[in-house]
């Protein structure tokens, strides 16, 4: 150990939930009641692939929905608490939600979703990358109609 701090890698991915699920400040733990738990997530790509992996232990596949909106990638989950009595709980209930942008626009047919040890995997294909073209764009005069040609 070098006695460094860690650097902590910031995505290229913004991310909308970031301005609303934080802990209002000089208040540890408030939140609205209205507001929906922050869901824990990380995007990769590779393969012709964007792979966003959301945590949602406990959560059944049946009550968490995903929708796509041209380049946003929304997941919703609620998590109910069980009628038994505890003496001390550390787990979220309620509803869970968080809004990831990527940088293209989502083909919505070919997203897939899965759910596995509590791990909900959403998978985007990428779409091809159309070549750049590069054109040289003629600059015309006040009046001339065809171009930029002198007379």
């Amino acid at each position: 150990m070098t006695g460094h701090k860690a650097e902590r890698r910031r995505s290229l991915v913004p991310d909308f939930n970031d301005w609303f699920s934080r802990e209002f400040p000089g208040l540890p733990g408030w939140r609205p009641a209205n507001a929906a738990h922050s869901i824990p997530v990380e995007v990769s790509s590779g393969e012709g692939t964007y792979v966003l992996r959301a945590a949602l232990p406990g959560v059944d596949p049946d009550d968490v929905t995903v929708t796509v909106d041209d380049d946003l990638v929304t997941v919703s989950a609620e998590h109910s608490e069980s009628e038994e009595d505890k003496e001390h709980s550390e787990f979220r209930y309620g509803s869970f939600r968080r809004t990831v942008r990527l940088p293209v626009t989502i083909p919505a047919d070919d997203v897939d979703a899965s759910y596995a040890d509590g791990i909900l995997t959403i998978r985007v294909p990428m779409p091809e990358e159309k070549p750049l073209s590069r054109r040289t764009i003629p600059v015309r005069r006040p009046g001339d109609a065809a171009g930029g040609g002198r007379t």
